[in-house]
């Protein structure tokens, strides 16, 4: 729940700075990320603790494809069709892998998959549009990319020191992609301050939290937990920015919870 609400905030932070502030993309991402590491590194310190063999590289590079595609995509997308976009991807890659490891839905599960989409798609439906080719193909690539970096954590043993190991890494990554598109650069006061936030704060610490969960879950439940999102975006925009409570919201936020309940309920085997 933790790691949702932070991915929650995530959400809000980055729409606020893609879509409401001058800053570009790939100046967005770069800062994002590597606030993360200045974040994370300041945290590994303070544990006295050591980066050696902490993260990988392909971790890294699913985690900057995630980011960027995600920052890129959002610029030419409404927020409802990237939501659907980035949640439809991520359950794709994570239950056909959970699948693919002989990871079974029994019929309640199912349904309860199936009540929590159906959820999803009436709480983003006004935001809904003819999505153009390439906001769509980034937004999908972003999807694939956080289910991979979601299925690789599962066997992370130290979830600081991985995810920090991650977040320098994809530093690089983001460095040379604001580096090659340094003539696009806007840098935007607010925007950089969002991308802060989001990076050390809603990205960095919830990430570590999100892999300290991950080796407690079935890919398949990882993957329908994260339906919540949205449910809880929606949420802090009503206690945070005053917007009103729909009847819309509130069918669509049971039927999003309540369907996550049913995948990750399972009977007990006496």
């Amino acid at each position: 729940m933790l790691a949702m609400i932070a991915f929650a905030s995530n959400s809000l932070f980055c729409r606020l700075a893609l879509k409401q502030t001058a800053i570009d993309p790939a100046t967005f991402t770069f800062v994002r990320v590597f606030s993360g590491a200045v974040a994370l590194w300041l945290v590994i310190n303070t544990r006295r603790a050591s980066l050696n063999d902490s993260g990988n590289w392909p971790s890294a590079l699913a985690l900057f494809v995630y980011a960027a595609g995600f920052s890129f995509a959002y610029v030419g997308l409404a927020a409802g069709t990237g939501a659907l976009l980035l949640f439809g991807a991520v359950q794709a890659t994570m239950i056909l892998w959970g699948f693919h490891k002989g990871e079974r839905l029994n019929v309640i599960q199912v349904l309860g998959l199936v009540i929590a989409l159906v959820g999803l798609v009436v709480l983003v439906f006004p935001g809904l549009s003819a999505p153009p080719l390439v906001g769509s193909m980034l937004m999908l690539g972003a999807g694939v990319a956080w289910g991979i970096y979601s299925l690789r954590g599962k066997v992370a043993r130290d979830a600081v020191a991985v995810t920090t190991g991650n977040f320098v890494r994809a530093a690089l990554f983001a460095l040379a992609l604001s580096v090659s598109l340094i003539s696009r650069a806007h840098v935007d006061f607010a925007g950089i301050g969002y991308a802060i936030i989001s990076g050390a704060i809603t990205s960095g610490l919830g990430y570590v939290i999100w892999y300290s969960a991950l080796s407690g879950l079935k890919a398949t439940s990882a993957a329908a937990v994260q339906l919540s999102v949205p449910v809880l975006a929606a949420a802090g925009g009503i206690l945070l920015l005053g917007e009103a409570v729909t009847l819309r919201y509130v069918f669509a936020s049971v039927a999003v919870l309540g369907g996550i309940a049913l995948v990750i309920w399972e009977r007990d085997p006496r």
